[in-house]
C-alpha cells in the first residue's frame, strides 16, 4: 500500500513481529470467555498482507477463536474509511444494531459510531470487559463465563 516506502519496508519486514509486544494483558482470557459463552467473534484489522500471516500464527491461540478476520491488506480498505465496516458487517453477516466494535483509535470508534454499531474505545481489558457485561453479554466481570 506504500510503494514509496518499499525499500525500508523490505528491511523492516522480517523483523516486524519483534516490534510488537506481547498480547496486552486479560485479553487471552476475555476472547476465551467470550468465545466460550459462544458470542460470534470477528475482527478487522489495518494489517498488511505480508505482516498479517506471521503475526496471526503468533497469536493462534487467540485468533483461532475468531470465526473471520477482515484484514485491510487483502482488501485494500483501512479503517477508519466506512466501507471496511460495511464490507465486514456483509461478510460476517450482522447487522450494525447487533454489533459490538472496539478499537484503541478515536477515529476508528467515530467510524463504526457514524453506522451504527455499538462502539467502545479500548483502554484496558478489564474495563472492556465491565462494558461488555453492561451490554449484557453472557460473562462474567471477574474473567470467569457466567452460566447462560
Amino acid at each position: 500500500m506504500h510503494p514509496q516506502h518499499a525499500d525500508l519496508i523490505a528491511v523492516w519486514g522480517p523483523r516486524f513481529s519483534e516490534s510488537i509486544g506481547p498480547a496486552i494483558a486479560g485479553m487471552h482470557e476475555l476472547v476465551r470467555d467470550l468465545d466460550a459463552a459462544d458470542i460470534p467473534l470477528f475482527a478487522i484489522t489495518n494489517f498488511s498482507h505480508e505482516f498479517w500471516p506471521p503475526f496471526r500464527a503468533r497469536e493462534s491461540a487467540m485468533f483461532d477463536r475468531f470465526r473471520d478476520i477482515v484484514v485491510s491488506g487483502d482488501e485494500k480498505i483501512v479503517k477508519p474509511d466506512p466501507a471496511i465496516y460495511r464490507l465486514a458487517l456483509d461478510r460476517f453477516g450482522v447487522r450494525a444494531d447487533e454489533t459490538v466494535f472496539v478499537d484503541d483509535n478515536p477515529a476508528n470508534i467515530a467510524a463504526a459510531r457514524a453506522l451504527g454499531i455499538e462502539s467502545v474505545l479500548f483502554t484496558d481489558a478489564a474495563s472492556f470487559r465491565s462494558r461488555l457485561v453492561e451490554l449484557g453479554l453472557p460473562i462474567a466481570a471477574t474473567g470467569e463465563t457466567r452460566p447462560r
